[in-house]
């Protein structure tokens, strides 16, 4: 049995996916995806290098994710899933690149300046 992997990260989410055939279970931290993400527009997004592929009923995906929330990590995985298909099929390149799902998402949390509230709001300014 192969076995394809692949790293995607999303602000501070890394997941480490595993690409295997089989009928299509996907465990998140060993947990069906349905437990791990219960909403139904994460569960999309991380499964969407899939559907865009038509690979869907092809593979067993297992994931060990970890940071971050849920949106990051539904991203990350998303990430991962598409490089893992690469490396199954270095032709889905095609199809992956148009739609957006190789391109790691450079967005990253803002830090927080001294001086300030938050990174951008300040404290209240008083003239007298």
């Amino acid at each position: 049995m192969k076995m394809y992997g692949g790293t995607g990260r999303r602000k501070t989410s890394i997941a480490q996916v595993r690409l295997m055939s089989g009928t299509g279970n996907v465990l998140v931290n060993r947990l069906r995806i349905e437990e791990y993400f219960p909403i139904e527009t994460y569960r999309r997004d991380a499964l969407l290098p899939l559907a865009i592929t038509s690979t869907t009923g092809q593979f067993d995906v297992l994931v060990n994710v970890k940071g971050g929330g849920k949106a990051g990590q539904a991203g990350a995985v998303k990430l991962g899933v598409a490089r893992a298909l690469l490396e199954y099929n270095s032709e889905l390149r095609a199809t992956l690149r148009p739609a957006g799902v190789l391109t790691r998402d450079p967005r990253m949390v803002e830090r927080k300046k001294y001086g300030q509230k938050k990174a951008r709001k300040r404290f209240q300014f008083s003239k007298r």
